[in-house]
């Protein structure tokens, strides 16, 4: 019965979402509802939603914020512009959607997807003029890059708050996802739009690319630290941690390999290379915080509805109902994260309203940093029209409601399965 009470939670906050309610309200009324409803004392509820709030940001608010603090100084420096350019001349005509990938994948780390398609999104039609290559062609492959960063990778504001509830090492958690990103891309971004655009004889052989690249941007060094700098610190200080060389080395790279940490690093090191005043630098860092305020809202309140369902005991209801089925309880975070993406549209909502059933899977033993990457794989299930990224796709390059499932849906679903089919391949060997 409380299962279907949890349903009746999930349609309320689907409805809210279809009346254009902010999503971060519709998950705070639907809390309540769902917990009155699932029998908690009105008291309990409101220590449920203060509690779940708390413990969620607790642990990711500085996060997200430096994260975001570091993307809109790369964005704002020219550092994300320079890496294209970069990867372009490197690359060259005949592997143009490899250069735009690996672009998407390095401009995606410390950007955010809709910050990063928006810088993008110029660039890809630009090269696309020039190479005389459909946009489509050009721009599957940052598309899937941007959104392969976005399920998988912290500083990301989904894996950031899967690995704080699930209580994940995020240094591993990059890693993981590292290991799962690439190929995922690959296959998404350059061979998925291979079968499904057609490309006329001789037109890549032939097509000059010639790029004007803008004044002022930083070098190519400066670029690629900018952008690179946290993960950077991240997995070496992971790494080094665990080779366990003496405990001053555990010391340090233990501090390094925490995501606050690595970031605030990061954001020194930008400030101490790049041209711009510290004046002008602080301000982008302003402005980052500002433009992620409603993401950390939202997560605050999905936070909120994860407590009511752990408090709730409906977590164990769901592993108890499973507990015959011999299925891999990655599997079923996966599936869960899957069918509230379909119904809900948001992936972060979905990530955070699944990570309060699966959390009894990690408590018995599930490897938690593979559930971050099974609940984010999941929740980049089917996109459509309930989302906003179908709609920024569709419109941004012009595409029928038909051409854009087949695209942007069908590579979104793709990158689902194949992060699922990740996951229980690296569970198999790890």
């Amino acid at each position: 019965m409380d299962l279907l009470f949890v349903l009746a939670g999930i349609i309320a906050l689907l409805i809210l979402i279809l009346k254009k309610i902010n999503p971060m309200l519709s998950l705070l009324i639907v809390s309540v509802l769902t917990g009155l409803m699932l029998g908690l004392p009105l008291q309990k509820v409101m220590t449920s939603i203060t509690n779940g709030i708390g413990s969620t940001l607790g642990g990711m608010v500085m996060v997200l914020a430096l994260g975001a603090m570091v993307g809109k100084l790369a964005e704002d420096s020219g550092a994300a512009k320079k890496i294209v350019f970069v990867l372009i001349r490197i690359f060259g005509v005949q592997h143009i959607q490899w250069a735009v990938l690996l672009t998407g994948i390095l401009v995606g780390i410390p950007l955010f997807y809709n910050a990063g398609f928006v810088v993008l999104i110029p660039l890809v039609f630009t090269i696309a003029t020039a190479v005389k290559l459909p946009k489509l062609y050009v721009g599957i492959p940052m598309a899937a890059a941007l959104s392969v960063t976005h399920g998988f990778l912290p500083p990301h504001p989904g894996p950031v708050a899967l690995a704080s509830i699930f209580h994940a090492d995020i240094g591993k958690t990059l890693i993981y996802g590292l290991i799962l990103s690439i190929p995922i891309a690959i296959v998404a971004g350059v061979f998925f739009p291979r079968t499904i655009i057609k490309i006329p004889a001789g037109v890549k052989s032939t097509a000059d690319l010639d790029l004007k690249e803008e004044d002022g941007l930083p070098s190519a060094l400066k670029s690629f630290i900018i952008a690179l700098s946290p993960i950077f610190f991240i997995a070496a200080g992971t790494v080094g941690a665990a080779l366990n060389i003496n405990s001053l080395a555990n010391h340090i790279f233990g501090f390094i390999a925490d995501p606050t940490a690595a970031l605030m690093l990061a954001i020194i090191i930008t400030l101490i290379i790049q041209d711009t005043a510290v004046e002008k630098a602080m301000e982008s860092c302003a402005e980052g915080v500002k433009s992620i305020a409603m993401i950390i809202l939202i997560i605050a309140a999905g936070g909120a509805f994860k407590q009511i369902l752990v408090d709730s005991g409906i977590g164990g209801q769901v592993k108890e109902l499973t507990a015959n089925m011999n299925v891999s309880p990655l599997f079923l975070g996966w599936l869960i994260a899957a069918a509230l993406r379909v119904i809900l549209g948001s992936a972060t909502v979905a990530a955070l309203t699944a990570s309060g059933m699966v959390i009894p899977f990690v408590a018995a033993g599930a490897s938690a940093e593979l559930m971050v990457l099974a609940v984010g794989a999941g929740s980049l299930m089917f996109s459509h029209v309930n989302d906003t990224g179908f709609w920024m796709f569709k419109e941004y390059f012009n595409l029928t409601l038909k051409e854009t499932f087949k695209t942007w849906t069908m590579m979104e679903s793709l990158i689902s399965v194949l992060g699922l089919g990740g996951v229980l391949l690296l569970n198999y060997f790890i």
